[in-house]
């Protein structure tokens, strides 16, 4: 059974990536994956800042994430676009779980080994595929493997989650397809 750690890239309460998380997670525990969800906005990071970091240290919401990443075998990750990229909160939080808190540690250890699925919803046609592609980068930069599969869902609204037919939709294919690459990339 793999462990898989769940966050999205959205400040907003109700946004759509952060529904589109919980469908997947969802999905991803009907098909016997261990899915847990952690909240950015909750873990308050300041902008990262090497100089507040060698003053103060690793701040709580970043030990807080890198355990919860080390603890994972895999991440999946909701990034809405803004401008074409990933949102300042993702990258922010990425950067600061990038940090070693030691000498002996090894450098990215909360990436290395772990792979990512990476999903999008917009009310745009691209359904925020333009983030990903970006994001695909940056983690892959890093040591993180992406399963080729993204499921970038375009036109959505809010009430695209609410319907328990979704999973039979080309969008609800698309992602399924997305967390069974990354549950057997996992393995």
């Amino acid at each position: 059974m793999k462990n898989i750690l769940a966050f999205s890239g959205s400040n907003r309460i109700h946004s759509l990536n952060a529904r589109l998380l919980e469908k997947a997670s969802e999905m991803a525990r009907e098909m016997g994956a261990v899915v847990d969800i952690i909240d950015l906005r909750a873990l308050d990071l300041p902008l990262y800042d090497g100089d507040y970091e060698e003053a103060n240290g690793l701040p709580d919401g970043a030990r807080t994430l890198k355990e919860a990443m080390l603890e994972a075998d895999a991440f999946l990750i909701a990034s809405p676009e803004y401008n074409s990229f990933p949102t300042p909160l993702l990258l922010n939080a990425i950067d600061w779980a990038s940090r070693a808190e030691s000498r002996d540690e090894a450098p990215l250890t909360a990436f290395k080994g772990k792979s990512a699925g990476l999903i999008a919803a917009s009310p745009g046609p691209m359904g925020g595929l333009r983030s990903l592609s970006m994001l695909r980068t940056k983690l892959q930069n890093i040591g993180v493997t992406v399963v080729p599969a993204m499921a970038a869902i375009g036109g959505v609204t809010s009430e695209t989650f609410v319907d328990e037919h979704f999973a039979d939709t080309n969008s609800g294919r698309r992602l399924k397809g997305t967390l069974q690459a990354l549950i057997q990339l996992s393995v």
